[in-house]
């Protein structure tokens, strides 16, 4: 190497929520490590393996055949210890026992608060690269796992409206996003729904029940909405209710949950979490400490830890609006 990295040895973790794609920037970082010749170890289940100081050092091999796995080899969970002083405490004295002077984080909004403190306390430097099916994170246009949550929330719509027709039957379907709406306006809209409900646009349930009764009286007998779990309304079942109570409007409720986190990730994803972890180490390599790295028009950005959660990322209005004229 012409420059002597800035950091000597990394580790690298997987957090909050599994997505899509996370084993491939884990394969990413491991290789672009090993190419910078700067050691690096995987800790298992993020920041409560961090703690118990379950980290081993990681090979080119030991990543293989991982790219097209979903979820993450190594493992995430919830650690409440973490929130306290002394579990970040505990988590610094095993890094530094482990000779680890740098961190790439792979997760969303409460893994980079997790980081953020980690930084802030102990002076641990950290990459994050963002891996949430959400698509929430400030900085990045796409999150790592956001792509193929959308497909599998989209091959369940297309089912679900198969169904919808042979029976004459109109389906609420409740996708993930606690507090953005990504996942369902771009579901809704490529899977043909009728109405698109989602926390960063106000829910009137009187006009979504004149708007099916109008499209019943010309004649449609099945009809599709996405929601979102985080919509004002309270999500499907909620919706469902007031629909029926308010308008006499029945209908089927299906609510994906889970299953839009797993699955082998699409190429986007695959491609995405490779360029990222790849920035990541570099980052690291160069002194460029305590950002996430993303891609902003196809082009590597690099924003602050906090901006990442602080800063809102906005919905697309263009894309509201093709909403509501496509489902007319």
């Amino acid at each position: 190497m012409s420059e002597t990295p800035a950091v000597r040895r990394i580790g690298v973790y997987t957090s909050g929520g599994d997505a899509p794609g996370m084993n491939a920037a884990v394969r990413a970082v491991v290789r672009t490590a090993w190419h910078l010749e700067i050691g690096v170890h995987g800790i298992h289940r993020g920041y409560a393996g961090m703690m118990a100081g379950t980290i081993e050092p990681m090979g080119r091999r030991s990543v293989s055949n991982i790219i097209q796995q979903g979820g993450t080899i190594l493992k995430t969970s919830r650690a409440p210890e973490f929130h306290t002083a002394e579990g970040r405490r505990k988590a610094a004295d095993n890094l530094r026992a482990h000779g680890i002077d740098g961190l790439v984080c792979i997760g969303g909004d409460g893994s980079f608060r997790g980081a953020l403190d980690l930084i802030n306390e102990h002076g641990v430097p950290v990459v994050g690269v963002p891996g949430t099916i959400d698509n929430d994170l400030y900085g990045t246009d796409l999150t790592i796992g956001y792509d193929t949550a959308v497909n599998t929330a989209l091959d369940a719509i297309d089912k679900l409206r198969d169904t919808g027709q042979s029976h004459d039957r109109m389906f609420i379907i409740e996708v993930m996003g606690r507090h953005a709406g990504f996942i369902g306006l771009a579901s809704g809209i490529g899977g043909g729904a009728e109405e698109i409900l989602i926390p960063e646009t106000r829910t009137d349930v009187e006009a979504i029940a004149k708007r099916i009764h109008q499209r019943t009286a010309a004649g449609k007998t099945s009809l599709i909405m996405v929601v979102a779990e985080g919509d004002e309304i309270g999500g499907a079942i909620a919706l469902g209710e007031r629909l029926k109570e308010s308008a006499g409007i029945d209908f089927r409720v299906s609510i994906l949950g889970h299953m839009q986190r797993g699955g082998r990730p699409m190429a986007i994803d695959r491609l995405l979490a490779s360029r990222l972890g790849y920035e990541a180490v570099n980052a690291l390599a160069a002194g460029a400490f305590n950002v996430m790295v993303g891609e902003v028009n196809g082009e590597i950005v690099h924003t602050s830890l906090e901006d990442t959660f602080t800063r809102k990322k906005p919905i697309n209005p263009a894309l509201v609006e093709l909403a509501e004229i496509l489902a007319q």
